[in-house]
């Protein structure tokens, strides 16, 4: 028997020439929990993929977002993180998907993110999982980044290392803009002039990406970019 990866529901394949013929997937998502994780679409900040559609005119400067241009604006930060991808909208559902992933241990659901990825994405990049500090990972037990690209099947370069565990969300704007480092590399062989996409599993403030990227920038990567499964 096959259940949603998700929910359990018991799930029942369609049967079709495209089945028969294609790789069967690994992990599987009922109706019901496919419908409530709502795609990204429509018009979006061309940075971080923020949809503009609820936000106010006044916070949306040509074609990005307030957030980004504050970053855009400091020379430290500009052009550090080329742009971002993301999947879903982060709503209640899967806010309580990813906390069940990350918190609770629950591996598979690795897995139903995978059938969703753009494997184009990453198509000539170097994909780095933003890395845990060593007390998150002991925690958890897994990083839930290196999980998604695992299940999806995307080679992965872990050369970043996390300086300090402090969430960069909780900090204020101007802290998150003169933070200190925050990553490192510890081997840039496989990264030197090549285009990076940095993976996470939540876009929040850009915090996080835009240290990761500086890190990997000064480590000497051609470009970054990121992509993230919530926005």
């Amino acid at each position: 028997m096959i259940y949603c990866v998700i929910c359990l529901t018991e799930v029942i394949p369609v049967f079709n020439w495209t089945y028969f013929l294609s790789k069967e997937p690994p992990f599987y998502l009922c109706d019901g929990c496919k419908q409530k994780l709502v795609p990204i679409v429509g018009e979006c900040c061309t940075i971080c993929n923020r949809p503009l559609v609820d936000l106010d005119a006044s916070f949306i400067y040509d074609d990005i977002c307030h957030d980004c241009k504050r970053w855009e604006e400091n020379s430290k930060w500009k052009g550090v993180l080329k742009q971002n991808s993301s999947l879903f909208l982060y709503n209640d559902f899967l806010k309580e998907v990813i906390a069940r992933f990350k918190y609770r241990g629950d591996y598979q659901i690795a897995g139903s993110f995978s059938l969703y990825i753009p494997k184009k994405l990453f198509h000539n990049k170097v994909a780095i999982p933003i890395p845990l500090s060593k007390v998150r990972l002991y925690e958890r037990g897994f990083n839930q980044t290196e999980a998604i690209l695992h299940g999806a099947g995307i080679p992965s370069a872990n050369c970043l290392t996390r300086m300090h565990s402090e969430k960069q969300s909780k900090k204020t704007r101007a802290a998150r803009l003169e933070a200190e480092t925050v990553f490192a590399v510890e081997n840039n062989k496989k990264i030197i002039s090549q285009d990076v996409i940095l993976v996470d599993d939540i876009y929040t403030t850009g915090a996080t990406l835009h240290h990761a990227a500086m890190a990997v920038k000064e480590a000497g990567a051609k470009s970054v970019v990121s992509f993230t499964i919530a926005r």
